[in-house]
């Protein structure tokens, strides 16, 4: 029976069928948790799909250990399986499969595209870092976490997108598209992480415009908005502008057939900052979300370009 992603199996040559469900359990993750991460997927070719789902449920699976607001377990019992998933990885990435099935997917993808295994030991220590740090004071202590939690995440995916240059010249633009996503990701759930005990939000920023933790904490027990907040968050968006700038030439330096892609997630993702403006800064109370019209707006036309660069490049791509 071939369910939905076979296609996009066959085409990146996954026969053996542990591992072909293996994959469809991360596109199954991918689909129900990452919209519009999913949605940017879709117009990669499909022989590209599996890998990007496999990282994307291997990032999943942690980050549920570490977020899940229904496990009321010690901190320590979350470090420990953190502990634990780290060293099922290692040694899935070293024998080349394992049970669990996104270990191996997410094994099986590294091999093929030759990912760095050092990427995932990155983002394994951000994520313990979550199980004892709760703020951050500078932009410079924040860049030790987003480097293993956001950075890291483009540079795995680099190998798989594919480059027109060395790759080295590619990964700076890279490392600062996955920073920009996971900034935009920490404006949008301040709230939400307000109720899990942390503020990623660099206190020295927010010190500048008279905020602190208790008047975030305060504004989103009240659900009020306060002037100082609007202009700490206002500054903050300005700031991850920058960082989406400096990562945008980096989409030219992919292979064609994977810019539209990239393309599509840039504009949807830095979407998110022109809604957090459009809410009048209002996101301690609610989570706003790029509208589906406009998702579909941005995904039309790139979906145009995207079957225009396979329709240019050689087989297997054009096959797929």
């Amino acid at each position: 029976m071939r369910g939905p992603g076979a296609a996009e199996l066959d085409a990146a040559g996954v026969t053996e069928p542990a591992l072909r469900a293996a994959y469809a359990t991360c596109r199954s993750l991918n689909a129900a948790h990452g919209r519009t991460y999913f949605l940017a997927t879709r117009l990669l070719p499909p022989a590209r799909r599996p890998a990007v789902h496999a990282l994307y449920g291997f990032a999943r699976r942690a980050d549920e250990i570490v977020d899940d607001v229904e496990d009321l377990r010690p901190v320590a019992a979350k470090a420990a399986d953190l502990d634990e998933l780290g060293s099922r990885l290692s040694t899935a990435l070293d024998d080349g499969h394992a049970a669990d099935p996104v270990l191996a997917a997410v094994a099986d993808t590294a091999r093929r595209h030759a990912i760095d295994h050092r990427h995932f030991t990155d983002f394994l220590a951000s994520m313990r870092m979550d199980t004892h740090v709760t703020e951050y004071a500078t932009f410079d202590d924040l860049a030790v976490y987003v480097h293993g939690s956001a950075a890291v995440i483009g540079l795995q995916m680099l190998p798989v997108l594919g480059t027109v240059v060395p790759r080295a010249e590619a990964e700076p633009a890279a490392a600062a598209l996955g920073v920009a996503f996971q900034l935009t990701n920490f404006l949008r759930d301040v709230g939400e992480d307000l109720d899990r005990g942390r503020v990623y939000l660099p206190a020295e920023e927010l010190a500048a415009f008279g905020v602190d933790r208790e008047l975030l904490t305060r504004c989103r027990r009240l659900r009020r908005a306060d002037p100082r907040v609007r202009r700490a968050l206002a500054h903050l968006v300005a700031h991850t502008r920058a960082v989406y700038r400096r990562a945008e030439p980096g989409i030219a330096l992919l292979e064609p057939v994977s810019r539209a892609c990239v393309s599509c997630a840039f504009v949807l993702y830095r979407g998110i900052l022109d809604e957090i403006e459009r809410a009048g800064y209002d996101v301690l109370h609610r989570r706003v979300a790029v509208p589906r019209r406009r998702r579909l707006a941005v995904a039309a036309p790139g979906f145009a370009r995207a079957v225009a660069a396979r329709l240019r490049t050689p087989s297997p791509e054009r096959a797929a």
